[in-house]
């Protein structure tokens, strides 16, 4: 994928939940026309949706509200969700956490990681062994090397 300015890392965290700031940095950077192209077909699934569906928001309340409060920050997003979908406990994020930043790795999505490093011709140098770790790397930050 092509590196986009502001597109924030899987590994972002707001109060130690992964993935929602690089779930907003996307919604915002679509809306002001920053995004590229790659990125706009899967917007609202996948990693997206499966944050969502934690959170028990729907993708395009989020979205609209994202877009209504363009100074809101993440933490006020996460407030937002938590209002409207439920309120995460310190044992939510941690199950969440420990889900996200291993996927791809010993399970039915190592499949697509494995795919994935072939295409791009990502041998075990780069270090990659869940799909956070590929994106970073083809976004052009280095695997994350160490645990949350």
């Amino acid at each position: 994928m092509p590196i986009v300015p502001g597109l924030l890392s899987p590994y972002e965290a707001v109060r130690g939940f992964v993935y929602l700031p690089r779930l907003l940095s996307k919604i915002r950077l679509h809306a002001a026309g920053q995004l590229h192209p790659d990125f706009v077909n899967n917007l609202g699934k996948a990693f997206d949706d499966r944050c969502c569906q934690y959170l028990g928001v729907a993708y395009d309340d989020l979205r609209v509200w994202v877009l209504q409060h363009p100074s809101a920050t993440t933490d006020e997003a996460l407030a937002w969700a938590e209002a409207r979908g439920r309120k995460l406990t310190t044992n939510d994020i941690e199950i969440w956490n420990g889900f996200m930043t291993k996927r791809g790795w010993r399970d039915e999505a190592n499949e697509v990681l494995l795919r994935r490093l072939k295409e791009n011709q990502l041998g075990p140098e780069a270090g990659v062994e869940t799909m956070f770790d590929y994106i970073e790397v083809d976004e052009g930050r280095p695997a994350r090397r160490q645990a949350l």
